[in-house]
């Protein structure tokens, strides 16, 4: 490509350069040239069916007519046809004319057939001239054969003159083409560049700015749509994990500390191997809290962002609560803390066993670490007329109204949990096995927490 084709192709503006453009305008081109031969075509099997018509109808009326007049019929036939274009004969037996202006029957021409093309020879007094025809040859109740045709060039009129249309109208279809063209790239082209402006605001502004919409059925608004949906997550996402660092931080900052204080006091007062053991245990009771609020986030991080369906099975729920009960009757008793299991439905849903028990597990616990001693825990299974209910209640302080979103947050610790052992990922790890499953979890507010898991039960 030489120099000044590429600067030609440099400065062509945006729009044309787009896809939109492109298509659009080869799209209206090739629906303009469809729609010329359509006409073309239907204009000449029009024609063609209009001729046949008249030929056919010669045929038949000559053909009925008497011997005598037979001549007479073919003669005022061609002496009415002042443009030349019909053609009439009629033949002995033997192929010899006895009227018309054929010179004899065509070579070509199936006799008693449909009316077809083909090369005839037609005499009058100037020449002798061969030409195309459409035309149809009779024999008659006495031997002779009749052939009425007309000339062919009426059609070839029609080709020439719609050719010189399309070479005309060609230019003037392709300009409007490449206007139209035009016109909807240059749309497409604006909204475009208005979205790529709101979403260079929003990369370099605020994250909080969205894609305007203007409530259409359009593509665009779709993707806008979509997109803002998108910006919606990472926004909330952005959100968490600002917050998280800061509770991740202020969370590992308070045992770390305790850790460090314990040995640098334990270093300073320490007379004996015992005081230094004590010293070592108490700062591994810390590291392991440390080590258990690392475990516990990457654990919500896996189920979140790498849940894996494959250990999904049907799993019988009333064994999964009594195995929770089981396990936290001893805790429970220590407490003085009544603990019962309802389940007498034999309910069956699909699921992660492991996780669906992890998820119980937690809300029990949290069930036996809050009520007061002499309380009540209660596991429980409803069922339901599409799922089945996992039912958690017990009677402790419960869950203010303000606190219900909050409590699913990491790190999030009500002022009623601030004497209580735990990490506050307790929740946050139920929601995340919870929303894996595509289960519901509610929990209730006020006095005496119900925690509820609803499971679909699978289709039969």
């Amino acid at each position: 490509m030489s120099a000044a084709q590429d600067l030609f192709f440099v400065r062509l503006p945006d729009f044309v350069r787009t896809t939109t453009f492109r298509w659009t305008s080869i799209a209206i081109a090739l629906c303009i040239l469809l729609f010329s031969a359509f006409v073309y075509w239907e204009a000449g099997s029009s024609m063609r069916a209009d001729m046949d018509a008249s030929i056919a109808e010669a045929s038949e009326a000559i053909a009925s007519d008497v011997p005598e007049r037979r001549v007479i019929a073919i003669e005022d036939r061609l002496a009415s046809d002042p443009r030349r274009t019909r053609l009439a004969g009629l033949f002995t037996t033997d192929g010899k004319r006895i009227a018309g202006n054929l010179r004899d029957i065509p070579p070509q021409l199936a006799i008693d057939a449909r009316i077809h093309a083909t090369q005839v020879v037609r005499i009058d007094p100037r020449k002798p001239e061969s030409m195309s025809v459409r035309a149809i040859g009779r024999r008659l109740p006495d031997g002779q054969v009749l052939v009425i045709a007309r000339h062919s060039g009426e059609l070839k009129e029609l080709a020439a003159a719609i050719g010189r249309a399309l070479l005309l109208g060609l230019p003037v279809a392709g300009a409007l083409s490449l206007a139209i063209g035009g016109v909807l790239s240059l749309r497409v082209q604006r909204r475009v560049d208005e979205l790529h402006a709101q979403v260079r605001r929003i990369i370099d502004a605020d994250l909080r700015e969205r894609l305007p919409t203007a409530s259409l059925d359009h593509p665009f608004d779709k993707l806008a749509i979509i997109a803002n949906g998108m910006l919606d997550e990472i926004e909330v996402l952005v959100t968490e994990m600002a917050g998280t660092g800061n509770e991740i931080a202020h969370d590992l900052r308070t045992p770390l500390t305790r850790v460090r204080v314990g040995l640098e006091r334990g270093r300073a007062n320490a007379t004996t191997v015992a005081d230094l053991q004590a010293v070592a245990d108490r700062a591994i009771a810390g590291v392991d809290e440390v080590l258990t609020i690392i475990t516990s986030l990457l654990r919500i991080r896996e189920i979140e962002h790498y849940g894996d369906r494959r250990g999904f099975g049907d799993v019988v729920l009333a064994g999964l609560l009594r195995e929770a009960c089981d396990l936290y009757e001893p805790i429970a008793e220590d407490k003085q803390v009544s603990l019962r299991v309802d389940v007498d439905d034999e309910a069956i849903v699909r699921c992660d066993r492991d996780l669906l028990q992890e998820a119980v597990i937690n809300l029990v616990d949290n069930a036996v670490k809050f009520t007061p001693p002499h309380g009540c825990v209660q596991l429980a299974l409803v069922r339901g007329p599409s799922d089945v209910i996992i039912r958690i209640s017990d009677t402790g302080p419960g869950i203010g109204e303000d606190e219900r979103e909050a409590v699913l947050r990491r790190f999030y610790r009500s002022d009623k949990s601030r004497r209580t052992v735990g990490t506050g990922l307790g929740l946050s790890l139920v929601s995340a096995i919870v929303k894996l499953h595509g289960f519901r979890l509610t929990l209730s507010t006020g006095p005496g927490c119900v925690a509820e898991i609803a499971c679909p039960l699978p289709e039969r």
